[in-house]
């Protein structure tokens, strides 16, 4: 019996001894097996975690010259700076949080240079330099400074200056002019307006001495010629005055806005106002004389002559006074009274001629007249107002139309605001009518597939899928059968003892019944507890017993022999 025991009670190997055991237990080729899957699953989670970790990827330049791609490259790879290409190969990728550092450092290299020279090209002169090339040089370096601040312009991602600069000769009658050119890449989606166009041109002109604005060109990538709207101005059609009228039209509904808001209310009012504008440039110069009255007459000049021709007769008496010289004649001629009485009663014998001219002030006026440009010649003025909305004792919302005397009121507000002027022939209309209300307007839904947050939402969630797919293969597909193989058997449950005990009491006939007991179920129990239940069996099934004692006993038979 004690045999028996010691035999029931032998030890089974458990826990990592078994493991060992069983992997000990598998074939050389099943443990190279082995080896290979766990190596593939590892390797295959590494991967997938690395993927998912990956930072994503931004431009960095685009459409950059060939020579600058090449330069921004082995910058790259002197930092250890990851990067890809675009699928076209014209955009450079960086990691995303690294674009803006990374943009700095290159720009402190100076890079990109955009396929053009500055005034960095005049610092490599040498010397024997002939004054032609120096002046295509200076040409050039000038060339790529303007075109390197036109590319600062929000809207333009890149821009070519082209400067025709004559030769410099001392006969004024052979003196050019010079002319530039610009060809500007906008970005997709932008415009340059006539003010932005403008700036270019004054840039361009203020920066070569003698260049007019009107002899610089601008074009965009497309061969349209944006400094178009300066022939239409020469023309006559400048597209500001429209630009003004709507302006000055904004400022005066303005006006009736602010004015009405608080007395109907911001919503229950709408207005329009028209303006004829007069763009007429008149200039007028006037002279006007007109004679002096009598009383305030001013004379310029006066001139008088006076001739006397003939002789006169003997004077005088002989003597002492005939030999002095005559008297000094005056105007009129008269003949001075003599002493002595000698030339009284002789007559005068010649002729007397007197003129005389006299030039008087006129008055003169002149008028330089300039009229203003963008005179208001009328104003015409329509305000719609809305029904008054009230609430009756029941609750029920009524509308009724404004009283003439609000009307009146209202319409005096107005032509106040506007600066009504009845001599000017401005017209004002204010009526009362029930607003109907616009239907909203009913954007068609974007399809899910085309919605960019669900785009980026389901991206992510596909990678969290993919890396729950590859941990449920690695751990149903490559864990799972390798420890099937390698851990040991899970311990029977009492009921499966007792379905086992069950059938081995059908097989009392069979002399070659065995009876197995579960290793582990065997290192739980206790001694007193292996023997209650051995004697229990050796009760039940005295014929397993038996034939258990008969198979030791022919076992150490064998073995004395």
């Amino acid at each position: 019996m004690a045999t028996a025991e010691s035999a029931i009670d032998a030890p089974a190997p458990s826990g990592f001894g078994q493991v060992v055991q069983n992997f000990s237990n598998l074939s050389q080729r099943q443990k190279l097996s082995a080896g290979a899957a766990v190596a593939a699953a590892i390797a295959l989670l590494v991967g997938v975690w690395l993927w998912s970790q990956e930072a994503d990827y931004a431009v960095l330049f685009s459409n950059l010259e060939e020579r600058d791609g090449g330069a921004i490259v082995t910058a790259l790879q002197q930092q250890n700076v990851p990067y890809r290409f675009s699928a076209g190969g014209g955009a450079i990728l960086v990691p995303q949080d690294m674009v803006h550092d990374i943009r700095l450092r290159l720009a402190a290299d100076g890079l990109p240079r955009g396929g053009m020279v500055g005034f960095e090209l005049m610092e490599g002169q040498k010397l024997g330099v002939s004054q032609f090339h120096e002046q295509v040089n200076y040409q050039r370096a000038l060339e790529g400074e303007l075109s390197r601040t036109i590319q600062t312009l929000a809207s333009i991602s890149r821009a070519r200056v082209h400067l025709a600069i004559p030769k410099q000769t001392a006969f004024l009658r052979n003196q050019q002019s010079p002319t530039a050119s610009v060809l500007v890449n906008l970005l997709p989606g932008r415009r340059l307006d006539e003010i932005q166009v403008a700036g270019i041109v004054h840039l361009v002109a203020s920066s070569v001495p003698q260049l007019a604005t009107d002899q610089v060109s601008v074009v965009d990538q497309s061969g349209q010629l944006l400094t178009a709207g300066a022939y239409k101005r020469d023309g006559g059609l400048d597209p500001t005055q429209l630009e003004y009228v709507e302006e000055l039209e904004r400022g005066y509904i303005d006006r009736i806005r602010t004015i009405l808001s608080p007395v109907v209310g911001a919503g229950n009012f709408r207005a329009q106002v028209t303006a004829d504008v007069d763009f007429t440039r008149t200039e007028q110069t006037a002279e006007i004389y007109k004679p002096n009255p009598a009383p305030e007459q001013a004379i310029r000049s006066q001139q008088t002559s006076e001739t006397v021709s003939g002789d006169l007769g003997a004077q005088g008496v002989p003597g002492a006074l005939t030999n002095q010289p005559p008297v000094p004649a005056t105007a009129p001629l008269t003949a001075p009274a003599n002493g002595n009485g000698a030339n009284a009663g002789q007559e005068k014998i010649g002729t007397s001629n007197r003129n005389a001219i006299v030039n008087y002030e006129l008055d003169k006026t002149i008028q330089h007249v300039r009229r203003a440009v963008g005179e208001i010649r009328r104003l015409s003025v329509a305000v719609v107002l809305n029904h008054r909305s009230t609430t009756n004792a029941k609750g029920a919302v009524e509308t009724a139309a404004l009283s003439d005397e609000e009307i009146r009121k209202i319409t005096d507000l107005v032509r106040e605001a506007v600066g009504y002027s009845e001599a000017r022939g401005d017209t004002l209309n204010v009526a009362s009518s029930i607003f109907t209300e616009a239907p909203e307007e009913i954007l068609p839904e974007l399809p899910l597939w085309k919605d960019p947050e669900i785009i980026a939402i389901a991206k992510e969630a596909l990678r969290y899928l993919i890396v729950l797919a590859v941990l449920a293969f690695v751990a149903f597909g490559v864990i799972r059968p390798l420890l099937k193989q390698v851990l040991p058997e899970p311990v029977a449950e009492e009921e499966d003892e007792a379905a086992a005990a069950e059938e081995a009491e059908g097989e009392e006939g069979e002399e070659d019944a065995e009876v197995t007991l579960s290793p582990e179920a065997a290192a739980q129990q206790s001694f007193e507890e292996k023997l209650a239940r051995a004697r229990k069996l050796a009760q039940d099934n005295p014929k397993v017993i038996a034939s258990l004692l008969k198979e030791w006993i022919g076992g150490s038979s064998s073995e004395q022999r």
